[in-house]
């Protein structure tokens, strides 16, 4: 395996983890859990994505580093690269900034609100999640569908 497979094995790995994870929890997750009574909806959303967002940390600065990466090593550096590889470096961008915008924001009033029993504080916040996870979803979507467009 060369270098150049490696870094696109790893960046389409993250994508398949962040895109997918954001499908299941809307379309699956959220959806299932609409028999639970709101403490216990509350605490399950607290503890997925607590687990999610953990690792969302981490994949999301690999993603960048890489796909930028791939960017230089296999066109050179920006100037360079297709046009699809450019919308999908500012959609990355955009989800990135997104994601840290929910974790800095709604994830963190979420998790306040549940520590001081604020319960309609925290379903608001779950909303805002929800939101947001929606838009980062449709982003990511439209990248995987710009990155066909290279082939």
């Amino acid at each position: 395996m060369t270098f150049g497979a490696l870094l696109l094995a790893v960046h389409v790995l993250g994508a398949i983890a962040w895109v997918g994870g954001m499908f299941f929890a809307l379309a699956v997750l959220r959806p299932s859990m609409g028999f639970l009574e709101s403490p216990l909806r509350l605490a399950l959303h607290e503890q997925v994505f607590r687990r999610f967002f953990f690792i969302i940390w981490h994949i999301m600065p690999v993603m960048l580093v890489t796909g930028i990466a791939m960017e230089f090593l296999f066109y050179g550096g920006f100037a360079t690269t297709p046009w699809p590889l450019q919308v999908m470096t500012g959609t990355g961008l955009a989800m990135a900034v997104l994601f840290v915008g929910i974790v800095a924001g709604p994830w963190r009033t979420l998790r306040r609100s549940l520590a001081k029993g604020e319960t309609p504080q925290a379903g608001e916040a779950v909303q805002r999640i929800r939101l947001l996870v929606t838009v980062n979803l449709g982003l990511g979507v439209l990248t995987a569908i710009v990155a066909m467009l290279d082939f």
